[in-house]
């Protein structure tokens, strides 16, 4: 992602998280659903359908979804902003490996022509007189706005504008902005599971919306026909079937010299076991994001790219071979890394319904095929890769962001995110309430970078020094090598913040504040009862062994020299800047395999993996996961 500016000063610094009490009103955004469908004669049930895969109705304050959406119907605006890829910022190395160090990658592009489906506001307000602004921040207008290019939609296909939901399976296809009939239908047909089914929720602002099931609804398929989509170009993707997928393959060709690019070919998992998926967003938009995949002069890769708007996935290079994704070459030879549209916080803040369900898809289906733990040590955030020696920490990236709704995205993956053990556990599970859960950030704004982000929910709580709102954040000296190591309130900056689904050892509780291990400190964030913040979750820890002051950590699980055969150079074990003091206690995420995948060359003839004796463990260590070798530490449970 893109670093945020530097900022001198702050206007003001927050005391602690803004934890809005959840309102529960009976109407308003019910009452213009039905006011909006009548007035356009589209079926409630379709209006409320199409909003709930675009933005489970919330109106999130009037501020843009990832793709440049707005309100409960994500009217899309895209000339509201624009930006770039965030592997082209040249700060972090996606490749990772020391044996074989990348030029600065290529710059994205600048987005020159806007698709159609990201212009939706400007027909929007033709067809309703209502303001660009009024679309963006009065959540009835926004969805009149939806009513009306959904009836306009059912117009041109030549459909009636009937009761019968069935009959506008064609216009709701077509608000998808799908460019492709494979991805229309897949967004169609999960409006009308989520019909069929029918779903109620409080949303983001307190209103309760309610979308009655309708078992026997039906889909009259000739209307997707007529809108004469083509059928994307397969070629052996690796999706499940229930989501639109596509192949559009990455480059990868011989440079001059022995430069290649952009990723390498691997036999995985014969040759090495994947272990992880690795969450990005593109900070830029889909196209323009791809092109770069496509281009083997680009120092970056990743698998696959998913769409804001429908969900609609792109696969780039098959899961056997290796993607320049994450910045850290270990990590990179055991993951599979997903790209999705949009940005971490610049010009937008929140994720579209349709992409966090065809994502979730995706990753439920590659964790089962590859036997990847659906837990958060293993579904990775970029933000979650560690640096491979303490000269990268710094740069490494910061994506998808505290605006990613991680207790919603475990539950579309089937594996809720749920309590373990009692209230004096030893060790906890992040998970604040998403939708009321609203820390201070700032730098949401590339034109005024250091005022506050608006009040956004968040997945993320703040970490400080001492068990109250005024104490300082908790330092990380790897993000901040120089001066007094002082974390900000930046959006960009996670040193010191836990995130849900990360679970960490317990060090010590005081009234409502519950303090965790975390980078060498006791890090403390508010946790009160009444409406807590982490919940219990028993498990195994890990701390130095009897007799040791302090071990050391590491961003990869590297074998011992001994292990590396003639002709393939070793690579340095370099312990990272942290401490592991005595007394510590870190949670125990699993074993790590000592291995290293050596691939420098443009022919995969020579590629091998090197296996070593050393055993490692991973743990969560800060906000980053990290690796100890098994012989420093002893493991015991937590309960």
């Amino acid at each position: 992602m893109r670093r945020a500016l530097a900022i001198a000063a702050i206007a003001f610094l927050p005391l602690a998280n803004v934890t809005a009490a959840r309102a529960e009103e009976p109407g308003d955004r019910q009452q213009a659903f039905t006011a909006a469908a009548k007035e356009f004669q589209v079926p409630e049930s379709v209006l409320l359908g199409v909003s709930y895969l675009e933005s489970r109705w919330d109106a999130h304050a009037g501020q843009p979804s990832n793709e440049a959406g707005f309100g409960p119907m994500h009217l899309t605006d895209a000339e509201a902003f624009a930006g770039t890829n965030h592997h082209g910022d040249g700060e972090e190395d996606a490749r990772g490996d020391d044996s074989r160090p990348l030029a600065p990658a290529a710059q994205a592009a600048p987005v020159t022509e806007i698709p159609a489906a990201l212009k939706t506001m400007d027909k929007a307000a033709e067809l309703t007189g209502a303001s660009h602004e009024q679309l963006r921040t009065d959540a009835a207008a926004n969805i009149r706005g939806g009513a009306a290019l959904l009836a306009s939609y059912q117009k041109d296909l030549g459909a009636p504008l009937s009761d019968d939901p069935a009959e506008w399976y064609g216009a709701v296809a077509r608000y998808s902005g799908a460019d492709n009939q494979d991805a229309a239908k897949a967004f169609a047909d999960e409006v009308y599971t989520t019909i069929k089914q029918g779903t109620e929720r409080v949303t983001d602002d307190g209103q309760r919306v309610t979308l009655p099931p309708i078992p026997d609804v039906g889909e009259i398929l000739k209307w997707l026909e007529k809108l004469g989509l083509p059928v994307p170009r397969k070629d052996g993707v690796e999706c499940p079937m229930s989501v639109s997928c596509e192949w559009i393959p990455s480059g990868y060709a011989q440079l001059p010299g022995d430069d290649y690019g952009h990723y390498d070919l691997g036999n995985r998992p014969f040759a090495q076991k994947i272990d992880y998926i690795v969450i990005h967003d593109m900070e830029g938009y889909f196209l323009p994001s791809i092109k770069l995949n496509q281009d083997p002069a680009y120092g970056a890769s990743w698998q696959y790219s998913i769409r804001s708007t429908d969900g609609h996935i792109a696969q780039h290079i098959k899961a056997k071979d290796v993607a320049w994704q994450a910045g850290n070459w270990y990590i990179n030879a055991k993951s599979i890394g997903i790209e999705h549209e949009g940005f971490l916080a610049e010009g937008g803040t929140w994720y579209t319904e349709a992409m966090y369900r065809a994502s979730a898809k995706l990753v439920r289906y590659l964790a089962m095929r590859n036997g990847v733990p659906l837990d958060r040590a293993h579904i990775l955030g970029h933000d979650n890769v560690p640096g491979t020696t303490p000269a990268t920490v710094k740069n490494m990236h910061e994506d998808p962001g505290p605006f990613w709704d991680w207790a919603h995205y475990f539950e579309l993956l089937g594996a809720p995110l749920h309590p373990f053990g009692g209230p004096r556990s030893g060790s906890i599970m992040i998970k604040p309430d998403f939708a009321t859960n609203k820390p201070y950030y700032y730098g949401c704004d590339r034109k005024n970078p250091s005022a506050p982000c608006p009040p956004t929910p968040s997945a993320a709580v703040w970490l400080r020094t001492e068990p109250r709102a005024d104490a300082p954040l908790v330092k990380d000296i790897g993000k901040h090598p120089t001066g007094n190591h002082d974390s900000l309130y930046s959006v960009y900056d996670h040193s010191a913040r836990a995130t849900t689904g990360q679970r960490f050892a317990v060090a010590d509780r005081q009234g409502d504040w519950t303090a965790i291990w975390y980078l060498d400190q006791k890090a403390w964030f508010y946790n009160p009862a009444s409406a807590p913040t982490a919940v219990p979750s028993m498990g195994l820890v890990v701390t130095p062994k009897p007799g040791l002051a302090s071990v050391p950590v590491y961003g990869r699980a590297y074998p011992e020299a001994e292990a590396y055969p003639a002709g393939v150079p070793v690579q340095s074990v370099v312990p990272l800047q942290y401490k592991f003091s005595a007394g510590e206690k870190y949670t125990l995420a699993g074993t790590a395999a000592a291995e290293y995948f050596y691939a420098v060359t443009f022919d995969g003839s020579g590629h091998q993996v090197v296996r070593g004796k050393t055993k490692y463990l991973e743990v969560q260590f800060g906000h980053r996961v990290m690796f100890v070798k098994a012989d420093d530490v002893q493991v015991s449970f937590s309960g």
